[in-house]
């Protein structure tokens, strides 16, 4: 038994979630396929998958050994195309991790350039505002707005987006518009939860060089930056978010308030494990984030 080729027969079973479309993708018959299952068990002396007539699902060895293999696997990938010409043509799969609106607003606009320039590269996207292991959940690099706290990853900042602090015309109407800061006084925010923590966000202002920190009651908090937004224009609350809301301003949904201290800008970073250094895949991607947001900047 080949037990490199079993590993990528046994990790696509779980992606396709199913014998006969693994078999099928990689032009393997059935019996084929269940033979390497079956000696991949035996060899490891555990029960990798459970079969039912619907479905095939991992056991718990099964995840497991399906989380190791493709480290392993794309440890391997990568190490061949470091040392062959796929350094200057990058192949394969990259799973990327997006916050919700950036992707939506910033990179997916911009995504065919990058297409274009590596047809070889096979993107798998997912959108998140929350925090997530990388290496569990087989994620080659991410894009965070704000501090990384993840020590062990690889974070390379690609720009600082500017904020502006805001509300929607119906809650200004309700409760007036703040001209200072002192005036927040009786003023309500949409509360912004961290994932990672699950504390609460305070608004931040940039006074010269000082950065005055405001703590507003709040009836309504969200962990996500869509539903951040949205309970704004819907008139719940003070907000403060990256520029990505010109449209709401340009379109009168939401107005600034206190333009004249609007909060520090959010970094922008990019984060992967040490082990993807070596890839081709991930670097030309973090590079053409760089030149992205070089060129929105």
């Amino acid at each position: 038994m080949d037990r490199l080729f079993a590993m990528r027969v046994f990790t696509r079973i779980i992606e396709l979630q199913g014998f006969a479309r693994a078999g099928e993708s990689l032009q393997l018959s059935p019996a084929t396929v269940t033979t390497l299952i079956k000696q991949l068990e035996a060899h490891l002396g555990v029960q990798l998958l459970q079969r039912t007539t619907r479905q095939v699902t991992p056991t718990r060895d099964g995840m497991a050994y399906y989380e190791r293999c493709v480290r392993l696997l794309a440890d391997l990938d990568e190490t061949e195309a470091f040392f062959s010409q796929t350094r200057k043509n990058p192949q394969g799969k990259l799973r990327v991790d997006l916050p919700g609106s950036i992707s939506r607003l910033l990179v997916m606009p911009s995504l065919p350039q990058f297409c274009e320039r590596y047809p070889g590269i096979e993107l798998i996207i997912s959108s998140n505002d929350r925090p997530i292991d990388l290496i569990r959940e087989g994620v080659d690099c991410v894009l965070r707005a704000g501090a990384v706290l993840d020590e062990s990853l690889v974070a390379r900042p690609l720009t600082k987006l500017a904020q502006v602090t805001c509300a929607s015309p119906g809650y200004l109407e309700k409760h007036g518009i703040p001209r200072t800061i002192g005036q927040l006084e009786g003023h309500c925010a949409v509360n912004y939860i961290s994932g990672a923590t699950g504390r609460q966000f305070p608004l931040e202002f940039q006074v010269d060089a000082e950065r005055v920190i405001r703590e507003l009651p709040g009836q309504v908090s969200v962990n996500g930056a869509s539903a951040y937004v949205a309970a704004c224009e819907a008139g719940l609350g003070l907000i403060q978010a990256p520029l990505y809301v010109s449209a709401q301003l340009a379109e009168g949904r939401l107005c600034e308030v206190l333009p004249a201290c609007r909060p520090p800008p959010l970094p922008l970073s990019a984060a992967y494990p040490p082990h993807r250094q070596l890839s081709s895949r991930v670097r030309v991607f973090v590079d053409w984030l760089a030149e992205l947001f070089g060129r929105q900047a």
